[in-house]
Parts: structure tokens; C-alpha cells; sequence
């Protein structure tokens, strides 16, 4: 019993409950279900199992569907979930996430991911690969009272394969056009009855497909590598124990990043900048899972140490002029820590949980200005004056504004939910009290000059030289302190399946923060009002003036809150072979936290509170297996989300739509299954994925029309071998999937062109 109290006290839980094969979303049944594991059981601690019927909208991608789809991390789920969207931004440093009219382009998520039900506290490492994935989980719609701060759009669950459950070796290599490849290779061990080990590793290489004219060299290029090892120890029937360690590499070069003339899209437009841009990640993540069955209750623990080194630069202004260049170098190392307990006395269920976190990241964010950017944002401001015979040049080719950061954050939370059943009827009440507090120490420096002159007729008379020197150090924090309520009924339809409709209403909730980027900005402006005060007092009025920024109005933002209220049903007919979810949800939202480009800013992109938004919309998941021939999936999401007050001080918004936020999704799939002679099997599947109209700004004057992407893939099998044949994006549909402005320019990604490929799966 040593080794359960110490399991107990020092951190992780985990409850291995069975999980009968949820079909929610399941395209096709693998004919060889040996090999690909009919019977699918998952870690489940917060919630049930079988996620159909709980009165929440939910959506199960299964192994089967995920292989079929070539899934292996969260852009895959992108529009098979309705109201669910991933932009692709160019390269894996940050992962935007918008449901039902809610997302963040930076800083905190507005949706949740655990990976084994770990929690991934940082949005700049929810992009990353996984192999043998065994069950995702996309919860729309705040799940604040479980599962904590920065989930006030939904929560993502992903579970991978345990060697308790499966063992043997599996292989399997996925190429297609780019060039592009994959490669996966896992092995899954049960030395015991109590003891069971996996291990693989996923590498990922890709060429890009747009060249960058000023180089010739490809955009969009990327290297990935993730090695993972699993342990699981049962010394008892009562105490499970898990332990999955993850390491993660990453490396992305040049980003596809399209020059928009004049503001308007160009069916020639081209990718043509000069400096070099990348990004490289590298993380570690470990987490311990403990679960500790009782005879009245049961205690589930999970610990985890998450640890992120990344660099990235970028030519910020992507045009072959010289203007500046970003960096942004980061260490983060974090500790987390979740207690649940559960409990069932008769019709009553309870849950009580306690969860604590502490983060720490140290950032190096330098902007480098060189010839161009000098001589269009700052001397030219000076050169430019008519009638003044004063000229100014710089005296450095090229300075830095330097800027690095501490940030320590750490919190605390206490959360209870009740459940009562009243036969028909299931009452749940719940709650959670979140404490959170966030610090930044901020360094900003630079260290340059330029000098003047007279120039009257052909005669030119040096002024002299000014040394242009800045050094300054501060302190910020913030604390934050939320009560996060949720109530929910929901009643059992009298039906042979089971079926049951719903109401809840939830509080949601994203916690504030500080604007790193905005730094730069800020130094802009010190350092003209030092060339002002430099410069002859008769010239001072033909200068233009510095900006004024405050720091506390532009560093810091707001927290993020909503109320959200949502009607569903989950139905069931046909004996199960028909299951149909709906829903429909109305969320009020107050300082929706929104990325822009701020008056007089140059360099960097700025995280600020809207007033008050609203969004409503529906959602339908229709999922059918009429025979053992054909399964069909169809899911659409309609979301109408509008500012309902918001002003940036010259303009007023209101009324027009949320940026990035797609109006519709759509997905469709049908598979068609038969069985060959000698054992061989066949699936035909054709898949169509939809998104649009998506606003690009807070004008609602540009934006992407909708846009739908055809799919097909064929798929053969025969005990131990899988062969398939697929095509994405089969009518070479031109979209794009990010908009941004830089310098008064205007870009856009461009989307992925037609691709086909070939995989292979082995497994012994």
C-alpha cells in the first residue's frame, strides 16, 4: 500500500473505463477487426465514456475514421466537427482555434486540448502530430467547469493506443505529391498481466507548394519528428497506473504568404519576399496517471511537466524590400496538477476536483530595422517635409529594437458538479472557482543614431550627429478571479434506443494577459520623440509627432467572459443504425478578445477587448449505416456572430461580423464496403469538407466566399496488410486560409492545391 499512497499524493489519475465502440462519426467497420480493435475502450475521467448521450454537442472521430482520413492531429478535424475550424497559418507556431464564433489568433486559446488526458497549456503546441491515434473528442460549447480556464469554446480530447489493450507492431508510410511523405512506427508490449509498454515515433517531411519568387526556394517546407513511450502498471485491481513521455520536433521553413495589390485577391498573385523566415519547436511533455478505485468513490490524479523551446523569424514586412525582420525566441517549462474525485450513491452522481498550475516563459522578441524600413518610417518622415532644407540620415545600416520578457503565471481552481436522476429526467448542477495570476518583467533596449544637415542651393552644411540610446526595465501582474457556473436538464425520450433532449447554461471563460508584440511599437515612438527633441527647435513643428501609447491600455487585456445557452437532442432510431444530434445556442460575450492592428503600429499585432459580441447558430450530425455495405456521415454548422458593440476609437463595428469566424461548415462522407474473394476487402469512400463566407476584418471589407474540398480515397485490406489510394482538394479549388497586414500591405495564405498519395499499413 506504499506505493498508492505515494501514487496518491505526488499527482495523476487516470480511469480505464470501457469504451464499446462509439461510432459517432464512423465512416466505415474495418473488415479485419483484429487488427484495427472492434472493441475500443478509452481513458474517461471527467466524463462518461459514451459521450452520445451526454447533454452536451459532442463529436467522435473513431480509429477507423481517422486512418481512412489521414488524421493525425487537430487540422484533420477541421470541418468534421460542425462549427469547428483550423485555419492553416503557414507553419506550427500557433494554433487558432474557432467554434461557434470564438477563437484566438494569439496569446490564450478559447479552446482546450488534453492528449491522454493531459492538458496542453500553451496554444503554440497544440500543433503537432500524432501516430496510432485511437479516439478524438471535440466538446463544443464552454466546458469551463471541468476542464478550466482558456475553454470557453469547447474542449478537444485525443487518446492513443495502450499496450494493455493492443499488442503488436504497426507500420505504416504515407507519400503524395509536394514531394511530401510520412512514416510511423509503433510497438506495443504486454509483458504481464500488470504490466504492459509501447513505444513509436512519427516522422514527417514535406517540400511545400508555392515557390517564393525572390529565391526560387519552396514555402511551406517542414520536417517533424515525435517519439513517444507509454507505460501501463496494474499492481492491484484497484490502482491503474499510466506514464506516456512525448518529445516533439518541429522545423518549418518560408511561409506561402501571397501579396494582395491594392487590397484585392489576384488570380497572379505571388509569393516574393527576401529575408529568410522559419520556425522551429522543440518540446517535451510527460504526464502521470494514477486511478484509485474505492468501494464508495473513486480518485483519479494527473501530473504533468510540459517544457517548449521555439525560435521563429520572419521577414515581417514579405516583400523583397528590406524593411524588418521579427524574432521571437522562447523557453517555456510548466507544471500542472489535477485531483478527481467521483462518487454514485443511488440516483445521485458528484464529482469534486482540484487543479493547479504553474508556468514559466522567458522570451527574446527583437525587431530588426534595416535600410528600407529606415528610410520609409523614419527618415523619410523627416526628408519628406516640404520646404524644410533639412535632411537626416542614419548612421547605422541597419538597429535593434530589443525587447525580452519574463512571464511566470501560475493558478489555482476548485470545481463540484452534482447529478441527479429523476427517472426520465437528469438534473446537473456545477461550479468552478478559478484564481489566476500573471506576471511580466519586460526589458526594452535599442542603441543607434543619424545625423543632420543643411542643404540650401548645391551647399550642404553638417548639423552633427545624435546618439539615439534607450534602456529600461519594468514590472506588470495581474490577477483574475472567476465563478464559473453550469446547470443542465435533460429528459429520455421513450424510445427502444436510447435518445434524450437537453438545455444548459454555462458560464465561459479566457483568462487576460500582456501584448509582447506591442513593445516594439512602443520603442518606435520613444525613439521619435528623441529625435524630436534632437532636432532644431524651428524644425519640431514639421516633425511629425510621436504616437501616445500607454502602456496599460495597450499591454494589458481583459479577460473574456460569456454566457452561453444551448438546446440539443440526441436521437436514435432504425434499431441504432440511424443517430442523428442537434443543436442550437445563443452566446453573449463581453471583451471578446480580438487580434488587430492598432493606430500608428508598424511592426506588431495587438490582442484587445471588443465590447460585447453575440453569436447563435445550429448544428446537425446525421451518421447512418443503413447495411453492412454503406455508412453515410453529414454534419453542418451554421454560426452567426456579429459585434453588438465595438469601436478601435475611430471607427464604430457594430453590427458587422467577427473576423476569422466561418459562417458555415459542412462535411459529408459516404463509404461503400464489400467483401473479395480470398479475404480481401474493399471500401470506396468520397468525403467533401465546406467552410465560408470567413471575414478577414473588423470592416467585414474583404473575405473568403465559401469553398468546398472533394476528397476520394480507396482502401484495401487483408489480414495484416492495407493498402490505399486518396486525393484531397480532387477539383484544385483556390481558397485561402489566413489574412493579415503588414506596413499598410495586405497578404493572404494560400490554400493546399489538389494532392494525391498512396499509404500503407502494416500490422503484426
Amino acid at each position: 500500500m506504499k506505493l498508492q499512497s505515494i501514487a496518491v499524493l505526488c499527482a495523476c489519475a487516470v480511469a480505464l473505463d470501457a469504451y464499446a465502440a462509439t461510432n459517432g462519426g464512423n465512416i466505415s467497420a474495418p473488415v479485419d477487426s483484429a487488427m484495427r480493435l472492434s472493441e475500443v475502450t478509452v481513458t474517461a475521467i471527467k466524463q462518461s465514456a459514451d459521450l452520445s448521450l451526454m447533454p452536451l454537442a459532442t463529436t467522435t472521430m473513431p480509429q477507423a475514421q481517422i486512418e481512412q482520413l489521414g488524421v493525425a492531429g487537430l487540422h484533420g478535424v477541421s470541418e468534421i466537427a460542425p462549427n469547428f475550424y483550423i485555419p492553416q497559418y503557414g507553419s506550427r507556431m500557433t494554433s487558432s482555434i474557432y467554434v461557434r464564433g470564438l477563437g484566438a489568433r494569439m496569446d490564450q486559446p478559447a479552446v482546450g486540448l488534453s492528449v491522454d488526458n493531459v492538458p496542453i497549456l500553451n496554444k503554440d503546441n497544440y500543433d503537432f502530430n500524432l501516430a496510432d491515434i485511437e479516439r478524438i473528442e471535440v466538446l463544443r460549447g464552454p466546458q469551463t467547469t471541468l476542464y478550466g480556464r482558456n475553454t470557453m469554446a469547447g474542449q478537444i480530447n485525443i487518446y492513443t493506443l495502450s499496450p494493455m489493450r493492443y499488442q503488436g507492431s504497426r507500420v505504416s508510410a504515407r507519400v503524395g505529391n509536394g514531394p511530401e511523405a510520412t512514416l510511423t512506427l509503433s510497438h506495443y508490449a504486454k509483458f504481464s498481466p500488470k504490466l504492459g509498454m509501447a513505444f513509436s515515433g512519427y516522422f514527417n517531411f514535406s517540400s511545400g507548394f508555392y515557390r517564393n519568387l525572390y529565391n526560387d526556394y519552396k514555402t511551406g517546407t517542414e520536417k517533424s519528428l515525435q517519439l513517444r513511450w507509454r507505460t501501463e502498471w496494474r499492481p492491484s485491481t484497484s490502482l491503474k497506473v499510466s506514464n506516456v513521455a512525448a518529445f516533439n520536433l518541429n522545423r518549418n521553413g518560408g511561409y506561402p504568404y501571397e501579396y494582395m495589390p491594392e487590397g484585392r485577391y489576384s488570380e497572379t498573385g505571388v509569393v516574393n519576399y527576401n529575408d529568410t523566415c522559419f520556425y522551429r519547436r522543440n518540446s517535451f511533455t510527460d504526464g502521470l496517471t494514477v486511478h484509485w478505485v474505492r468501494p464508495n468513490f473513486t480518485l483519479s490524479s494527473i501530473t504533468s511537466v510540459q517544457y517548449i523551446d521555439d525560435n521563429m523569424t520572419l521577414d515581417q514586412d514579405f516583400t523583397p524590400l528590406r524593411y524588418f525582420t521579427l524574432t521571437q525566441r522562447r523557453h517555456e517549462w510548466a507544471l500542472t496538477q489535477d485531483l478527481v474525485i467521483k462518487g454514485v450513491k443511488d440516483a445521485y452522481h458528484w464529482l469534486v476536483g482540484a487543479f493547479a498550475f504553474y508556468k514559466h516563459a522567458s522570451m527574446w522578441a527583437p525587431v530588426t530595422f534595416k535600410e528600407d524600413g529606415i528610410s520609409t518610417l523614419i527618415t523619410g518622415k523627416v526628408n519628406n517635409l516640404p520646404g524644410v532644407p533639412v535632411r537626416m540620415n542614419w548612421l547605422d545600416d541597419s538597429f535593434v529594437l530589443g525587447s525580452d520578457f519574463s512571464l511566470p503565471t501560475h493558478g489555482v481552481a476548485l470545481y463540484h458538479e452534482s447529478a441527479l436522476d429523476l427517472g426520465a429526467f437528469n438534473i446537473a448542477v456545477g461550479g468552478r472557482l478559478d484564481y489566476e495570476m500573471v506576471r511580466m518583467r519586460y526589458h526594452n533596449e535599442y542603441d543607434t543614431g543619424f545625423g543632420m544637415s543643411l542643404h540650401i542651393n548645391n551647399m550642404v552644411r553638417p548639423l552633427g550627429n545624435y546618439e539615439l540610446q534607450y534602456d529600461n526595465t519594468g514590472k506588470l501582474h495581474q490577477h483574475f478571479l472567476e465563478f464559473m457556473p453550469k446547470f443542465t436538464v435533460s429528459y429520455e425520450l421513450p424510445m427502444e434506443s436510447k435518445s434524450d433532449v437537453y438545455a444548459t447554461v454555462s458560464k465561459g471563460y479566457k483568462s487576460g494577459g500582456y501584448n509582447t508584440q506591442m513593445f516594439s511599437e512602443f520603442l518606435q515612438q520613444e525613439m521619435m520623440s528623441q529625435i524630436r527633441s534632437n532636432i532644431p527647435a524651428s524644425m519640431q513643428g514639421f516633425m511629425p509627432g510621436a504616437s501616445e501609447y500607454s502602456v496599460d491600455r495597450y499591454v494589458t487585456y481583459k479577460p473574456e467572459t460569456s454566457w452561453n445557452y444551448e438546446v440539443g437532442a440526441h436521437v436514435r432510431c432504425a434499431d441504432g443504425r440511424v443517430h442523428t444530434d442537434l443543436a442550437l445556442f445563443y452566446i453573449d460575450c463581453r471583451n471578446q478578445q480580438l487580434t488587430i492592428f492598432p493606430d500608428g503600429n508598424t511592426t506588431g499585432r495587438v490582442t484587445t477587448n471588443a465590447g460585447k459580441t453575440r453569436s447563435f447558430g445550429a448544428e446537425v450530425q446525421i451518421r447512418c449505416n443503413p447495411n453492412e455495405h454503406w455508412s453515410t456521415a453529414l454534419s453542418y454548422g451554421y454560426t452567426n456572430a456579429k459585434f453588438k458593440s465595438f469601436s478601435d476609437g475611430k471607427h464604430s463595428y457594430d453590427g458587422n461580423y467577427v473576423p476569422y469566424a466561418p459562417q458555415h461548415t459542412l462535411f459529408g462522407s459516404v463509404t461503400y464496403s464489400l467483401t473479395l474473394p480470398k479475404n480481401w476487402a474493399l471500401d470506396f469512400n468520397t468525403n467533401l469538407r465546406g467552410v465560408g463566407r470567413i471575414q478577414w476584418n473588423e470592416e467585414n471589407s474583404l473575405s473568403q466566399p465559401f469553398y468546398a474540398l472533394l476528397g476520394l480515397n480507396v482502401t484495401a485490406s487483408h489480414g495484416w496488410i492495407e493498402l490505399q489510394a486518396w486525393t484531397e482538394n480532387l477539383t484544385a479549388t483556390r481558397y485561402h486560409t489566413f489574412y493579415f497586414e503588414s506596413i499598410g500591405n495586405q497578404f493572404v495564405q494560400r490554400g493546399r492545391p489538389c494532392t494525391v498519395g498512396g499509404t500503407i499499413r502494416l500490422n503484426f
